[in-house]
């Protein structure tokens, strides 16, 4: 998702915990971060007390909104439009988990009454779910606010109660503390425990958070090269944890035959994909960046006109000089490949990035594969002219895991054998829409096979996105003072169970 070399800070800032910095070598700084984080007892604390804590840090949030948005829009590049409906997402999914915990569902709660006439007896078994303990999450570059340090791996991680360290992106270190400061704030003001969020930044410090013995679990959202440095780093601990990285991904999408042939279907097409891959310059990790077009459809000039048209974004100044370098790199490599046509290159200006578009046979994406299917960054998208329903199925069989796969089809067309060939290949399946753009819902899944994630089974972003850092306990015979209310006979708080077999979803009074 970002691309700079490592995934990891490429200086060594010395950072604890926002504005207190402190000058010690990495190894330390995360050793009294990991362990101040731990002593704040978040893991003890209520469900209630937590939801109130991250309404006030999202209430927070959005009171330094003006501030913020400033000192991001002076580091990333990026809009103030697109930076301040970023920190409205991230003050909106802080609540959301808010609600999740609230539900309380999330814990799978589970109670199973003795009965000794079972082969073998049943004891009375109480089973839910419980925190971690300390996580480390790792920001990324082209999400500030919303996968950085209040992003949705800190959000659900704090309402699961599990205190959080995070390493910091080097593209935006101002607003990382800042926002860390606040965070502080916010919580102490609410009676929170202020230190189950620390910050500490550089490569060092970043993989001396992966080895900690402390840190129970990682969440990672970069490169696909950094993040698989860090995983081999996590499962090589004599006691390896899951390591729940966010990696690299194409977000294929097939037009079919049938969308383009319809009245203005081409230009239609066209237009959304072209808003879609050159969105914020191209810098989201669900950005379309192969597509698989049906040959002689007339596609490729609708996209070249909406390409040229003032509707389009315009050129983007990428968010660091690592990134911009890479795009320049990959793109003239692209286009000067011998099995590649160049569709379109945007005029380019000495600090912003233009729109590449390039064209390719299925016979050559069948030989070249490995090559096509490298994510790369930035506003490029890759074009692979299809002839036949046989020409489709072999290039579609050759897909790596993706966070999304998307169809383009007439209203009426049956696209079931479509479906069933990206279903594997994807997290969230699109149908006449693009990629862009991950509601923040409890049926959102963000997520994918490799090299998409290092654990498809999990998401990053909506409800579920807490079960990462949780583990089972079950309670065998258990005396009712050491039972979690959760488990207590008569469910006094009334979450979600399931009772001797039967879920129980009790009435909640609105008191």
């Amino acid at each position: 998702m970002n691309t700079d070399a490592t995934g990891i800070a490429p200086r060594d800032e010395p950072a604890i915990g926002g504005d207190d910095r402190v000058e010690l070598p990495a190894e330390a700084r995360v050793e009294l971060a990991v362990r101040t984080a731990a002593a704040s007892r978040l893991t003890r604390s209520s469900r209630a007390d937590r939801g109130r804590w991250l309404v006030a840090i999202a209430d927070a949030l959005e009171a330094h909104r003006d501030e913020l948005v400033a000192i991001a829009g002076e580091e990333t590049h990026l809009s103030s439009a697109r930076l301040g409906g970023e920190v409205t997402r991230t003050a909106n999914q802080l609540r959301f988990f808010a609600g999740v915990i609230d539900e309380g569902s999330y814990l799978e709660a589970t109670i199973d009454s003795p009965d000794a006439s079972l082969v073998p007896p049943r004891p009375s078994l109480r089973r839910m779910l419980r925190p971690l303990g300390v996580v480390g999450v790792f920001a990324a570059s082209n999400f500030p606010f919303a996968f950085s340090v209040l992003g949705g791996d800190t959000a659900s991680a704090l309402a699961a109660g599990c205190p959080v360290v995070v390493k910091a992106h080097p593209g935006h270190p101002r607003l990382s503390r800042r926002i860390t400061a606040i965070a502080h704030e916010a919580l102490a003001a609410a009676g929170g425990p202020a230190a189950a969020l620390q910050l500490v930044e550089g490569i060092e410090a970043g993989l001396a958070l992966v080895q900690h013995p402390q840190v129970t679990a990682v969440g990672f959202t970069g490169s696909t090269r950094g993040g698989r440095a860090l995983f081999d780093l996590a499962a090589a601990r004599p006691a390896p944890i899951p390591f729940y990285g966010e990696l690299g991904s194409l977000n294929p999408v097939v037009v079919t035959r049938a969308a383009v042939a319809r009245g203005e279907g081409a230009a239609a097409v066209a237009s959304g994909l072209a808003g879609s891959f050159t969105r914020d310059g191209g810098q989201y990790c669900t950005k379309p960046g192969i597509v698989f077009v049906p040959e002689r459809s007339g596609f490729e000039a609708a996209l070249v006109a909406a390409l040229s048209a003032d509707a389009v974004p315009a050129p983007q100044r990428l968010l660091t000089e690592a990134i911009a370098a890479a795009f320049d790199r990959g793109s003239v490599e692209l286009a000067e490949r011998d099995d590649v046509e160049p569709v379109f290159a945007g005029e380019r200006a000495a600090d912003v990035a233009a729109p590449v578009v390039v064209a390719t046979s299925v016979g050559a994406f069948v030989a070249a594969h490995e090559t096509f299917l490298e994510e790369r960054f930035g506003p490029v998208t890759v074009l692979v002219r299809y002839s036949s329903d046989e020409q489709l199925t072999a290039a579609l069989g050759l897909l790596e895991g993706s966070l999304t796969a998307s169809i383009q089809h007439a209203p009426g067309e049956d696209v079931t054998a479509l479906a069933e060939m990206l279903e594997p290949v994807a997290g969230r399946l699109v149908f006449n829409g693009w990629p862009t753009g991950v509601a923040i819902a409890w049926g959102q899944h963000h997520g994918g096979g490799w090299p998409a994630t290092t654990a498809s089974v999990h998401t990053s972003v909506g409800a579920t996105a807490i079960r990462r850092w949780l583990a089972p306990a079950t309670w065998q015979d258990a005396p009712a003072t050491v039972l979690p209310p959760e488990l207590a006979d008569g469910n006094p708080l009334g979450v979600p169970r399931r009772e001797d077999g039967v879920l129980v979803a009790p009435v909640r009074s609105e008191a």
